[in-house]
């Protein structure tokens, strides 16, 4: 990973009084940045409802009920990870370093997934030096998309915007079966290539069989069902898992609205990290209690990663400084509707597949 540094501009005195006006609401209010009661709430509920609907699938006696089941106990998990994971991730759910690091490593290594590569690369890579080439873990290099400038422009790349929605049906099972797999041989379809601690490596393994077990053997074992029902409803889970999580997550980083700037040959870039932050990131419906309370404030993206410390159940009390204080000091603070930002999504992939160059669309309100 390249790191890189960063130059001083006015979204420096934009962050320096940010950070005080928060500081100061939270002081006043006499409440802390991590998870309030709300958020104790919310990990009792999401972790209930993820062994209700286990228990409910797992005893299912019908074709009907057994997917119904299933479906919901995928949807219920992915959610936990929505508010319950990334917050413990940053050490905010709840107060105790301890309680963050078990609820982060229990709700995401029972997904199949491993807890310690995703925590450290999301903290240290993406939200360091987001949608950078070389330094941000999330930017793609998939020969099937064209996300970047610097790959080439392929044939095939100008229909990407109308069989994107079929390839992101497999990006959940793609994690799941080949993303951390390739990446125990050193290979990775990131920009940047990762390497595992052994005993990460022990735990990536035992805890995907554990999935394995708990999803497939354990369902084909005790359930009157065919295997195949099985093995298909585990397949369709992932698909459904895949089209939300990609449809949350993949219109605020990728959209024509947003930059993907590259640094110099001396790895500085021509901006502050709060200017990275606001150049590169687009909210949507970032004032609806309904988005913050499902996506755990995922739609709230650019005040997430310039406040990774303060909870997402604080977000639509502290939304009103954020945009005051950008006004002020001229920061552009990209918010849109869903549909817009769906829109300027699907339009990035026709421009990428289409332009050997990229230039961002104008942001007006």
């Amino acid at each position: 990973m390249n790191k890189l540094k960063f130059t001083t501009d006015n979204g420096s005195a934009f962050y320096k009084e940010l950070r005080q006006k928060i500081d100061l609401h939270f002081l006043v209010n006499r409440i802390d940045k991590t998870g309030s009661k709300k958020m104790l709430f919310k990990i009792v509920l999401y972790f209930s409802l993820d062994i209700l609907f286990y228990v409910l699938m797992i005893t299912s006696t019908s074709l009907v009920s057994f997917y119904a089941f299933y479906l919901l106990m995928g949807l219920s998990i992915l959610l936990t990870a929505f508010n319950i994971s990334h917050d413990a991730a940053h050490g905010v759910a709840v107060k105790s370093k301890f309680w963050n690091r078990f609820l982060f490593s229990l709700s995401f290594n029972l997904q199949g997934n491993n807890a310690y590569v995703w925590g450290k690369n999301h903290n240290e890579s993406h939200h360091l030096y987001t949608n950078v080439e070389g330094s941000d873990i999330d930017v793609l290099n998939n020969p099937l998309f064209r996300m970047t400038t610097s790959q080439p422009l392929k044939w095939y790349h100008k229909y990407q915007q109308y069989y994107a929605p079929f390839l992101y049906l497999l990006y959940s099972i793609n994690w799941f079966l080949f993303r951390e797999t390739l990446m125990l041989v050193n290979y990775s379809s990131r920009t940047i290539k990762i390497e595992i601690p052994k005993e990460e490596v022990v735990k990536l393994i035992v805890y995907k069989m554990l999935y394995i077990g708990y999803m497939i053997v354990l369902p084909i074992y005790v359930l009157p069902f065919d295997w195949t029902i099985i093995i298909l409803a585990f397949v369709f889970n992932h698909f459904v898992v895949s089209l939300i999580f990609v449809g949350v997550l993949g219109v605020s980083h990728l959209s024509d609205f947003v930059k993907h700037p590259k640094a110099n040959s001396d790895n500085t870039l021509d901006m502050s990290w709060p200017m990275l932050q606001m150049c590169t990131s687009v909210d949507y419906n970032a004032n609806s209690t309904f988005f913050n309370w499902t996506l755990g404030g995922f739609n709230a993206h650019a005040l997430h990663h310039l406040l990774p410390n303060v909870s997402h159940v604080h977000y639509l009390d502290i939304l009103p400084i954020f945009r005051e204080v950008a006004e002020k000091h001229n920061i552009t603070y990209m918010e849109m509707s869903y549909r817009k930002s769906l829109a300027a999504h699907f339009r990035f992939l026709k421009t990428m597949g289409t332009q050997t160059q990229f230039i961002p669309r104008p942001y007006e309100r």
